[in-house]
């Protein structure tokens, strides 16, 4: 998983945000979604921002119904994508069972092109694995792991019978101890433990920064603990592979068939870089951060081409799909189809082009159809109505 993109592309993205800091909801404000949560978290100062946005996402839809502009898409209707720790035991469990069902179901992709794609699960892994330099230019990193992550939710509820949504992980809360954590305990309502200790597995080499490594944890090999003790990982690994000691995939760019493993290193040294005052300072101050895509990552979660191969990876873009939807929401008029500025460091192959950016295809074959980029700026009504869904 990558976390060079994360750190170029959303401060330019939010770029201009300072001044439209919002604090606190309006006094006698009732908000009309009702959110439950994990007493054992208090609310950080993302969660209030979010709070505080509330009134503008109500006025925002309001006036979208108004123009007849919504979609059939209400706050009433909305889907709530909710922090994993917020859940019950029973509803985590519901969401582990669901993930583990795609991995039990044949693969729609290309079997010649993909004979390592052994399941569904592994038809979104070898998706991202052949498209990760479109998935993350400047202008398709949000926007299309929007419907990326939205079309795995989907295939979530509609064939393997998960009845809720797509969660979170806010880092804050996991941060200080994460192999302890709800989501990385181990437990059979997580998503699974640490990996054993690999002695050759130093970290994650972080060229041109300071310090240029994140130390590992302690981990690096495989999962024995968990939900996902028994996963077999197939695709992969690339040559951007993390890993050490991993056994070669037979094709050379990865898409054969390699069953393995899950490997995790958990990591205090990539999480801490993500604490709610950083994720707010970038929100509000436009300040550079760096980290989460590495909190448990080896392989194939350490390899920025099969990072979905590890679950935790749905969690760690939709608390990026969170962050932006907050920032747009702060002033919708103006954020909600704004667009990054810099610059990709990687080259870009096979992209469609369109006078206006905005009308870029995101293509996703064989996971769903295309739609144009503006759709994945909205959540609540883009995609014909499709997309229509808040965090809380």
């Amino acid at each position: 998983m990558w976390t060079i993109w994360s750190a170029l592309l959303l401060p330019s993205l939010l770029a201009g945000a300072r001044a439209a800091a919002v604090e606190v909801p309006p006094r006698g404000y009732s908000s009309k979604i009702q959110a439950v949560r994990n007493p054992n978290y208090p609310l950080d100062v993302v969660d209030k921002l979010e709070e505080a946005i509330m009134p503008n996402v109500e006025a925002w839809v309001a006036k979208k119904i108004t123009a007849g502009e919504n979609n059939n898409c209400t706050l009433e209707n909305a889907a709530v994508r909710r922090e994993w720790s917020d859940l019950s035991n029973e509803e985590r469990e519901e969401y582990v069972a669901a993930v583990k069902c795609l991995m039990k179901l044949p693969p729609k992709s290309d079997q010649t092109r993909f004979p390592g794609a052994l399941s569904r699960f592994d038809d979104f892994v070898a998706y991202h694995m052949t498209h990760a330099m479109k998935l993350h230019d400047n202008l398709h990193l949000f926007g299309a792991h929007k419907y990326y992550v939205w079309l795995f939710e989907e295939a979530l509820r509609n064939e393997c019978g998960y009845t809720g949504y797509q969660p979170y992980m806010n880092y804050d809360r996991y941060a200080e101890d994460p192999i302890n954590s709800p989501l990385l305990n181990g437990n059979s309502s997580s998503l699974g433990g640490n990996g054993e200790l690999e002695p050759t597995y130093k970290g994650v080499r972080q060229p041109g920064r300071t310090p240029n490594i994140i130390k590992s944890g302690g981990g690096g090999g495989c999962v024995t603990e968990g939900p996902f003790s028994d996963m077999v990982v197939s695709l992969g690994p690339t040559s951007m592979a993390t890993g050490t000691n991993l056994p070669k995939n037979p094709k050379p760019d990865g898409t054969g068939s390699n069953p393995r493993c899950l490997r995790r290193d958990v990591n205090r040294n990539a999480a801490m870089g993500a604490t709610a005052d950083r994720a707010f300072s970038l929100i509000n101050d436009n300040k550079e951060i760096s980290a989460g895509h590495y909190v448990a990552a080896v392989d194939p979660g350490g390899d920025p081409n099969t990072s979905p191969g590890d679950p935790l990876f749905y969690f760690h873009h939709t608390s990026l799909d969170r962050l932006w939807w907050i920032w747009q929401m702060q002033e919708p008029e103006t954020r909600l189809n704004a667009l990054p500025n810099g610059t990709m460091p990687m080259p870009m192959k096979n992209r469609r082009h369109a006078d206006d950016p905005l009308d870029t295809l995101v293509d996703m074959e064989w996971l769903g159809p295309p739609i144009k980029l503006v759709e994945t700026h909205d959540q609540l009504g883009g995609n014909g109505g499709a997309f229509c869904y808040i965090y809380v």
